[in-house]
């Protein structure tokens, strides 16, 4: 390991030191900001994976290397996971284990417990960038009837559930994955009537909901880049309008719509005028813009890197807004 990664990781790791007393999980260096793109260190408890994006072919990184330093430095990790996006056998991409035996199955953050499985899917199973969107919904979900799509493991909809929601429905198309969703509303004791999962396509999901005649008070949109099923085509960096219209009709009146887009190279400025087209007419409006937190974006004083595209207004290529719904029919 190189001497120059290893002083980049020390640096960001100081800006994150008050984290671990919030949270068991953020981001600890964000090669893509911080000095060395393709490659990023997430904190899961005790546990750190290192994320291989892809690396350039003449990087002189040596995960094994860094494994040894990580649990023999103060960052006192004694479990070290290596997820490689690019890499052809699926249990590389899932994660192979370079140092230690067992992996946290669930983290606490802002004392909310979440199940995990750090080795299911190609990603952690757990979205660090969604953060401050998941204290949002404590403060705002009270009393409220909750949609949460594309839940993946259901961190979203749990958020709400602690916030005090009524009704946490969260739909994905993998029932694998919901499954986490309700292990993590048992892990928090919450009313097991106030939720249910629904497997299933997006589409055929939403056409159901809207021919039952349901609203919610919130509902979260955060589909993947792109995917496509027999039921319909998912393009989240050009299809936006389309999509924010498949959902709007399950708002009910005052209620909001949630708008998560990861589109890498979709600037800030091209999505912000989308949204704004939508909110020309008297039932949408911007509410406002959630930030990403800073140990996903880089602090000032170690960013080296910008994104493809500039994000502003938005402060990172995750770009979560709020928008505020009225219906013509006031039907909540």
């Amino acid at each position: 390991m190189t001497q120059k990664l290893l002083d980049a990781i020390k640096k960001a790791s100081q800006h994150r030191s008050g984290l671990d007393q919030t949270t068991e999980a953020y981001r600890l260096f964000n090669g893509f900001y911080e000095g060395f793109p393709g490659l990023a260190l997430d904190r899961y408890g005790h546990a750190l994976v290192i994320l291989d994006h892809g690396l350039p072919e003449d990087s002189e990184v040596s995960f094994q290397e860094l494994a040894v330093w990580a649990c023999s430095s103060e960052l006192d990790f004694d479990t070290v996971l290596l997820k490689q996006r690019r890499a052809k056998d699926p249990a590389a991409r899932n994660g192979r284990l370079l140092a230690g035996t067992t992996l946290p199955q669930q983290i606490t953050e802002d004392g909310i417990s979440y199940a995990l499985d750090l080795q299911m899917n190609q990603d952690a199973g757990f979205y660090l960038d969604t953060r401050n969107l998941r204290c949002w919904l404590v403060d705002h979900s009270d009393g409220k009837k909750v949609l949460n799509t594309f839940a993946y493991t259901g961190s979203l909809g749990v958020s709400a559930g602690i916030g005090g929601a009524v009704e946490v429905v969260q739909t994905d198309l993998d029932q694998k994955f919901l499954e986490f969703a309700l292990k993590s509303w048992e892990l928090n004791e919450l009313e097991p009537s106030r939720t249910r999962i629904l497997p299933g396509d997006f589409f055929k999901v939403t056409d159901r909901l809207r021919r039952q005649a349901r609203l919610f008070d919130i509902v979260i949109l955060d589909p993947p880049f792109f995917s496509s099923t027999q039921a319909g085509r998912l393009d989240w960096q050009n299809q936006s309008t389309r999509l924010i219209n498949k959902v709007r009709p399950l708002v009910g009146h005052g209620g909001q719509l949630v708008v998560i887009n990861n589109s890498l190279f979709l600037s800030g400025a091209d999505f912000m005028a989308e949204l704004e087209t939508l909110c020309q007419s008297e039932y949408l409006s911007l509410g406002e813009i959630i930030p990403i937190p800073e140990d996903i974006t880089g602090y000032p004083d170690t960013i080296v890197e910008t994104p493809p595209v500039d994000p502003a207004p938005f402060n990172h290529p995750t770009k979560i807004a709020i928008l505020n719904v009225i219906r013509k029919d006031q039907r909540r």
